[in-house]
C-alpha cells in the first residue's frame, strides 16, 4: 500500500466516528478570527500553540493542526502556511488529509509511477 494512502486511512480512522459539528466551533477565535493572508505569528497570538505542526509535502510550507473537543466529540481544524509563513488555507480537516488531497490533485492517478503496485 502506498505511504500516502496509508496516512490518509490512519487520519480518517483517528478522526472517524468522533467528528463534531463544525457549526459548534464557528465562534472559536481560531475559526472566527484567523483569515487567509495572516502571519504565523498572528495565528499563534489568536489560537496559541497547535496540537501538531506538520511540514507540507504537496506544496512547500507548514500546517498547524488544532483539536476542538465538545461534549465528548472531537473536531480537527487545520491552518496551512506557505513558505513565507502566511495563511493560505484553513479547514475542518486534518493537515495530513488536506495535504494528501493536494498531492493527489497534482498527478492523475494513471500517471502516478506507483499506480498498480
Amino acid at each position: 500500500m502506498k505511504k500516502r494512502h496509508f496516512i490518509t486511512i490512519v487520519a480518517i480512522a483517528a478522526v472517524g466516528g468522533c467528528i463534531g459539528n463544525p457549526l459548534t466551533y464557528r465562534d472559536q477565535p481560531l475559526v472566527a478570527k484567523v483569515e487567509k493572508g495572516m502571519s504565523k505569528r498572528q495565528v499563534l497570538e489568536i489560537a496559541g500553540e497547535p496540537a501538531m505542526t506538520m511540514t507540507r509535502k504537496a506544496q512547500p510550507g507548514t500546517c498547524f493542526e488544532y483539536l476542538f473537543t465538545h461534549k465528548g466529540e472531537r473536531q480537527p481544524y487545520m491552518v496551512s502556511f506557505d513558505t513565507h509563513d502566511i495563511v493560505d488555507h484553513k479547514d475542518f480537516r486534518t493537515c495530513a488529509f488536506w495535504d494528501e488531497e493536494q498531492e493527489d490533485a497534482k498527478v492523475p492517478f494513471y500517471m502516478d509511477p506507483g499506480y498498480g503496485k
